[in-house]
């Protein structure tokens, strides 16, 4: 790892995020740097999809303001905003394919839409971008309720990078998946941040992720980000539920798989 530099290609400022009466967010900091791999944890209400999708715009915050590559998206046009949403990718919980499409034309679509690109071209790209999410050219005919759990996370991302994007925003992706498999899709993931240079918002509850994968981990709590560090110093926050997450029997044995693998290494 050790990816982590000093450019901010995501930042957060004073993000507000209230539904009705209730406040999920308040003056809530973030910084994401380039070519990192930031891991976002907190306990179940402390908004982490709502995080994600104030970023990518898919949800419009109360207040605040968040600038991509130093864009604040709240001024963009719509063509300007277009042209950002090609730069970045998301894979949703549960991968949020088209059931009537198969996997194949799932990952072309965007390059049809958004690319232009016509339906042989973007077809025989998507075969590309199978391949590099690890999945066989014959599960390019299957449809979505065809797929296994970890087949469906794979196809998503490889239609997350349909556009080849500067970063990568994906919620759970691992959550369903037995541990063989979830601790396949983060080897994929690190060796595809390797590869094409990606920064990745990863949205997880899984503690072998952030102990795999992630060069940094930001804990939501208390309606804002309590602490945004390497793993070490956050899990020695001194948070009662930092400390419960990272210091219980599963936390203890994410890190000492992360240990031995370590050493493997």
């Amino acid at each position: 790892m050790g990816h982590r530099g000093n450019e901010a290609i995501i930042s957060v400022r004073n993000l507000n995020n209230r539904f009705g009466t209730h406040v999920v967010h308040e003056k809530l900091d973030l910084d994401v740097f380039r070519g990192e791999i930031l891991g976002v944890v907190g306990g179940s209400g402390t908004g982490k999809s709502v995080l994600l999708r104030s970023i990518v715009g898919l949800h419009r915050p109360s207040g605040g303001e968040v600038r991509i590559f130093g864009q604040d998206l709240a001024g963009l046009s719509s063509a300007r905003r277009s042209q950002l949403d090609r730069r970045t990718g998301v894979l949703f919980q549960g991968g949020a394919l088209f059931s009537s499409l198969t996997v194949i034309e799932n990952i072309a679509l965007p390059l049809i839409e958004h690319a232009g690109l016509g339906r042989g071209d973007a077809e025989y790209l998507a075969g590309v971008k199978l391949a590099l999410a690890g999945l066989e050219k014959k599960s390019g005919v299957l449809f979505p309720s065809e797929l296994s759990g970890g087949m469906i996370k794979r196809a998503a991302l490889a239609r997350a990078l349909a556009l080849d994007p500067d970063i990568l925003f994906l919620d759970e992706p691992t959550a369903g998946l037995d541990p063989i498999g979830a601790a396949a899709f983060d080897r994929l993931l690190m060796t595809l941040r390797e590869a094409l240079g990606l920064t990745v918002f990863l949205v997880t509850h899984d503690l072998d992720t952030l102990y795999t994968a992630c060069d940094r981990v930001a804990v939501l709590s208390q309606k804002k980000v309590l602490v945004a560090d390497r793993l070490e110093v956050v899990a020695a926050t001194d948070d009662p539920w930092v400390q419960n997450y990272f210091h219980g029997p599963r936390g203890r044995a994410a890190q000492q798989a992360a240990g031995t693998v370590q050493e493997e290494c």
